[in-house]
């Protein structure tokens, strides 16, 4: 695995910089979670949230560049609202992440959208993702069709967000509440893996999960500094990276 040095970020910072969707995510992926309590599924699809979803992807999804046309329908079809706290509904789809509890957040729209495309998935792919959250980062990929096996280090998270998938319709997609860092090799090889939050260093496990020819899309850096969003393409026992810009999430919690 190539080691990213602090000239190299400075040379990727500058790449990043000449272009508007990089300077968007540098400005606009993180938002600094506070606790907060989430909130349990509504029942019903409450009026305007229909309307807000569609004008959220085709104002402010669409504008910046993502056009894989599978990744905009899930986007319009998730309830995303039903992932928020309460006392967030009424910006639910706003193009900015928000407050789940326990220091984590519900990515940005964007974000979302553009780690989802990068992902290049087909129908009935297996996807591991990182950092479940919510689960809205879950959904979305079910909708695509794939197979879902999602890992949360935080058990509260994963079992609210087990049960509301589950109320929602994606009960298939397979929660497990453990270190992320290791994965989960019982269901290796991945066609695709997405980790949602930030580790200092690409985790090795992760890497090794990876089906030949897949890929992996990854935030890397301290927290609260500087980090970039790679994404890294298993090729034999070899890796190729790219990058997709500056970006700042939350840490990876890592139980060493």
């Amino acid at each position: 695995m190539p080691e990213v040095t602090s000239a190299d970020h400075r040379s990727v910072q500058l790449r990043a910089l000449a272009s508007v969707g990089a300077v968007l995510v540098l400005l606009g992926v993180y938002w600094r979670a506070l606790p907060s309590t989430p909130a349990a599924p509504t029942t019903s699809e409450e009026p305007g949230f229909d309307a807000a979803r569609q004008r959220m992807v085709d104002v402010g999804i669409t504008h910046w560049g993502i056009d894989n046309q599978a990744v905009l329908d899930a986007l319009r079809t998730v309830p995303r609202h039903r992932f928020v706290p309460a006392e967030y509904l009424d910006q639910a789809y706003e193009d900015h992440p928000l407050p789940i509890g326990f220091g984590q957040t519900i990515s940005q729209p964007f974000i979302v959208a553009l780690m989802t495309q990068e992902l290049e998935l087909q129908p009935g792919d297996r996807v591991l993702e990182i950092g479940t959250g919510s689960g809205y980062q879950a959904a979305i990929l079910a909708e695509l069709g794939v197979e879902v096996f999602t890992v949360e280090v935080i058990r509260e998270l994963g079992d609210s967000a087990a049960d509301r998938l589950a109320d929602l319709g994606y009960a298939d997609v397979q929660v497990r509440v453990a270190d992320g860092y290791n994965g989960w090799p019982e269901h290796a090889p991945y066609d695709a893996i997405i980790v949602t939050a930030a580790p200092d260093h690409v985790p090795q496990p992760l890497l090794s999960q990876l089906s030949d020819g897949a890929v992996i899309v990854i935030p890397v850096g301290p927290a609260g500094g500087y980090q970039e969003l790679w994404k890294i393409r298993r090729v034999g026992e070899d890796f190729e990276m790219h990058s997709l810009g500056g970006v700042r999430f939350v840490p990876l919690v890592h139980q060493e």
